[in-house]
């Protein structure tokens, strides 16, 4: 992974990278402002970011807020000022936690390594949803939800969804749906079927009749966008 510090005395900064290098991480650096959005916008594999607040040519919430929108990678700040407003701004405008000059190098490695197996875990999360629409599913829980209202499927309509979203992007032929899709008796599900049961899947998710993320590929099948 690599950290980019941005810390405008050379000292903290040759020590900083020493000791990431250490832990096993690439480092880039800036001393400047100018010099950190150079990198952020050449740099596409950033890791993490650490901040030094006050910087020659401006401060770290401006970088802050360049990061956040190109990236969600970890935010922490350096910063010598340990009060309210300093904390307050730094979290507002995106960074994950800060920590207050002088600090040990020990305290700095244990936060960076909470706050990455804190987002880490929170990715894991995020893999398990998929929006379909305004529509979120939950593939861990088996639950789809628009909004804070959970929305019910049968088995037969939350199998058919899953379908699609295995195969999103793709259009599907009829016959590839039915291959995979059974009723509750155990028998083959038939054309006619098939589409009662993509409509109400519609009407569930809020879909148009037009189909406007489950569209029907005419005299063929459907594709999932």
């Amino acid at each position: 992974m690599t950290v980019l510090v941005v810390e405008d005395d050379s000292i903290i900064l040759e020590g900083l990278k020493f000791a990431l290098m250490q832990e096993g991480y690439q480092v880039a650096t800036a001393q400047t402002a100018a010099e950190a959005m150079k990198v952020i916008e050449g740099e596409t594999d950033i890791g993490f970011y650490l901040l030094d607040v006050m910087l020659p040519d401006g401060d770290g919430f401006q970088i802050c807020r360049k990061i956040r929108k190109v990236s969600q990678s970890p935010v922490l700040f350096l910063t010598a000022c340990d009060d309210e407003v300093n904390t307050v701004m730094a979290l507002e405008q995106g960074a994950d936690d800060y920590i207050a000059k002088p600090f040990r190098i020990r305290e700095l490695m244990a936060r960076m390594k909470a706050i990455l197996r804190r987002t880490e875990g929170e990715q894991k999360i995020f893999a398990n949803i998929q929006m379909v629409g305004k529509n979120q599913v939950d593939l861990q829980t088996g639950r789809v939800w628009l909004g804070q209202e959970e929305i019910v499927l049968t088995a037969m309509e939350y199998k058919l969804l899953l379908i699609f979203l295995n195969h999103r992007g793709q259009m599907l032929t009829r016959r590839q749906i039915l291959e995979h899709i059974w009723d509750e008796a155990g028998d083959f599900v038939n054309d006619n079927t098939l589409s009662v049961y993509v409509g109400r899947l519609r009407r569930k998710l809020g879909d148009t009749a037009e189909g406007e993320f489950i569209q029907t590929v005419r005299g063929t099948g459907y594709r999932l966008i």
